[in-house]
């Protein structure tokens, strides 16, 4: 490796996902080609090109919005957005057949609330998403790069936590949720280190510093197959302050 690729790999940015595209059922490609038109939400053309997001232009309604980080196939977003119309909902993934996934699942269910984009999370909350106005914030079952030496690659760490803070309303809520025990020890760790947010659980409580989980995050079936083998599901709940 040469010393201008050695330095370029030096600040290069470190991704908290892997891209794993795969491959695209029928219905998913024809979901894309037909429905993103209607609820996707296209990337710049230029990294200097992106502005801000307008939530009225996006719903033509001034409601909640609530973003959601990784959605997967998009299972629990589309119940979420079903079961609550009256608020509006952005997810961001980055693998195609789960956007894929999720448009079908718009069009099936006739959900106007809920907007889609396929790109990089950490990119579009900082060139995006406006200042304090998200109502809730939700990351569920991020990779949890569980050897110890990609823990740094963990999306939960000081300097995200801060960018989510600039993101919500004051009381707006940041709702993590994971299956490994270890990453929930990490995230309670620097989410109790932030002076932006407060645990919705008391000390006090037997849940502390755990959440039991909101009746809005249904279970998926991932979770449900992981429970009955004995898996454990962490709930972390916290409000910007």
């Amino acid at each position: 490796m040469s010393t201008s690729d050695h330095s370029a790999n030096a600040h290069r940015p470190i991704k908290s996902f892997v891209l794993r595209q795969g491959r695209l059922t029928k219905g998913q490609q024809y979901a894309l080609e037909n429905f993103w038109p209607l609820f996707g939400i296209e990337a710049p053309a230029t990294p200097d090109s992106a502005q801000l997001l307008d939530y009225r232009t996006l719903f033509g309604n001034e409601a909640p919005v609530n973003l959601e980080i990784g959605f997967g196939n998009g299972d629990s977003l589309a119940q979420m957005a079903r079961a609550n119309r009256d608020e509006n909902f952005i997810g961001i993934e980055v693998h195609g057949p789960g956007v894929g996934h999720l448009l079908h699942l718009i069009n099936e269910y006739q959900l106007s609330n809920v907007r889609v984009m396929n790109s990089d999370a950490v990119d579009i909350l900082k060139t995006r998403i406006p200042a304090a106005s998200l109502h809730r914030l939700q990351l569920y079952f991020p990779d949890p790069w569980h050897k110890k030496r990609h823990n740094k690659r963990r999306i939960v760490q000081p300097p995200f936590v801060n960018l989510v803070a600039t993101l919500l309303k004051p009381g707006g809520s940041f709702h993590l949720a994971t299956d490994w025990e270890d990453y929930a020890l990490h995230m309670v760790e620097v989410m109790q280190a932030s002076p932006e947010f407060s645990n919705t659980v008391a000390a006090t409580d037997t849940h502390f510093p755990y959440a039991p989980r909101p009746d809005y995050r249904p279970i998926t079936k991932f979770e449900t197959r992981g429970i009955k083998l004995g898996h454990g599901v962490w709930d972390l709940l916290y409000r910007k302050q």
